[in-house]
């Protein structure tokens, strides 16, 4: 008889603060001749913990698993087994997720192979398990809402946050100017710090809130045409007001948990457009939606491979601490991103 295989899994019950309703919870896997058509048995190797796996659990954010459920919408994991019925995809494959809340907060995971999509044994970890959502919202976000041209600037806070390092990079591949917001480190070394490494990054001027004015006059750059949102609140209206005359500010996020109000002079008299782009709904929408998301994980992919883009940086963290690992990004002021690692 075949021994069943262990799943550690952060389970949840009802929505809340995700230190108060997760809990460790182990469950036997199907054997693999127990899958069933169409299915596959992954080993997660990587799960990174973002914003919206925090506010999927909070109940705040529109996708939502079945309750009781597990969070976790991004991820690597190596296929350990096929059930019948399965093509395309082998034991000893390395896959991502393709449909939304796969729940990747564990170490197991049956489920159809049709939601998850083979990727590159070369792809390093560190790029691969962050690849469902991250990059394809900064590639998307600088291709489908301006026609922008090589010299032309873009603004965004969240400069140094995983999206913003991405379009830092994809920016400067195309020839495009990108100026990153970020906040303060209270310290001038470190703040002279991480603007060496975010220009490294692609980043043509690097500034806070507090000198985005002046420092936006002393660069010399001509207004932005496409301002990127992640924060809300007053920071997005400090970009709004830096944009050109038809100029577009796009938010995906929301991080101040502020709302943007917007002047009506910067209607009238500017002629802003305000934008929203939402990966995961658009993705999740249907079929189409899962076809071209597929497309554009392959594209990220070879950027990594091409070395167009560099792997986040991560701190790995064991499944079992995950409480300390969500207590210790309550700040948001942690460099690197935290991924949930299995020892292989």
């Amino acid at each position: 008889m075949a021994t069943a295989v262990t799943c550690k899994s952060l389970v949840y019950e009802k929505p809340g603060d995700p230190v108060e309703v997760l809990s460790l919870k182990e469950s036997p896997v199907p054997s693999p001749s127990s899958l069933k058509d169409g299915q596959i048995l992954i080993k997660l190797i990587a799960s990174p913990i973002n914003s919206s796996d925090i506010n999927t659990v909070e109940g705040k954010y529109p996708l939502q698993p079945e309750l009781p459920g597990t969070p976790g919408n991004d991820g690597l994991g190596r296929v350990e087994a096929v059930g019948p019925k399965v093509s395309g995809l082998s034991p000893g494959d390395q896959v991502v997720p393709v449909a939304a809340c796969p729940g990747t907060w564990r170490s197991h995971a049956v489920a159809a192979a049709s939601n998850w999509l083979r990727v590159p044994p070369t792809l390093s970890p560190e790029a691969a398990c962050a690849l469902s959502i991250n990059p394809p919202t900064a590639l998307l976000m600088l291709r489908d809402y301006v026609d922008l041209a090589p010299g032309d600037v873009v603004i965004q806070n969240g400069g140094n946050s995983a999206v913003g390092r991405l379009v830092s990079q994809l920016a400067a591949r195309r020839g495009l100017r990108a100026v990153s917001v970020v906040r303060g480190r209270g310290d001038a070394a470190a703040d002279a710090e991480l603007a060496r490494e975010l220009e490294g990054l692609g980043a043509a001027l690097v500034t806070t809130p507090e000198r985005l004015k002046a420092d936006l006059a002393a660069a010399g750059l001509p207004p932005p045409r496409l301002g990127l949102d992640c924060v809300g609140g007053e920071v997005a209206l400090a970009l709004a007001k830096t944009l050109e005359k038809g100029g577009t500010l796009v938010t995906y996020g929301a991080m101040s948990k502020q709302p943007l109000a917007i002047p009506a002079p910067l209607l009238i008299f500017k002629d802003l457009r305000f934008r929203g782009f939402w990966a995961s709904g658009g993705f999740s929408k249907d079929e189409e939606g899962l076809a071209r998301k597929r497309e554009v994980l392959k594209e990220v992919a070879d950027l990594f491979e091409e070395g167009a883009l560099d792997a986040p940086k991560f701190k790995r963290v064991a499944l079992e601490d995950w409480k300390e690992a969500l207590e210790s990004i309550k700040d948001g002021r942690l460099n690197s991103k935290l991924v949930f690692y299995q020892d292989e």
